[in-house]
């Protein structure tokens, strides 16, 4: 089965600041609620190894899913894809510059090999959508300290 959502928000950041923030690979997996512990391989045209821990009945053990972003188009632009043995994952990234900042589209898609893994996505899709957001507001207001 596979879920497919899109969310968006605006941000009073410049649009080159939150695309460091999204295209960050560290802030990215850390600001994944179910990223447990993510390894960076940048060997392997960057791809990094995200070890999730979902909370579903017939996933008993850490996931690990390999992603990799497969097109940019700095800063306005990106897409990652990921592959796992119960899952395959693709997410966008689109912003655009507004009168006080910056607006950011997400668009998920999620397709599950094991029953429970989209709706365990959909239903938790936007705490992690407020993760990102956050995670903006921090790294601007860090900047802005400096």
């Amino acid at each position: 089965m596979t879920v497919k959502v899109e969310r968006a928000f605006d941000v009073d950041a410049p649009i080159a600041e939150v695309w460091d923030v999204l295209t960050d690979e560290t802030i990215r997996a850390e600001t994944i609620s179910v990223v447990k512990e993510f390894e960076l391989r940048p060997d392997t045209d960057n791809e990094v190894i995200w070890y999730l821990s979902l909370p579903i009945p017939l996933v008993d053990s850490t996931i690990a899913v390999r992603t990799r972003d497969v097109d940019r188009d700095p800063p306005r632009y990106v897409r990652f894809a990921g592959t796992s043995k119960v899952m395959t994952v693709t997410g966008e990234h689109t912003l655009s510059e507004t009168e006080s900042g910056s607006h950011v589209v997400n668009r998920f898609v999620v397709d599950g090999k094991l029953p429970g893994i989209e709706r365990f996505f959909k239903r938790n899709i936007d705490t992690e959508i407020e993760n990102f957001r956050r995670a903006i507001v921090d790294r601007v207001d860090t900047v802005e300290e400096r």
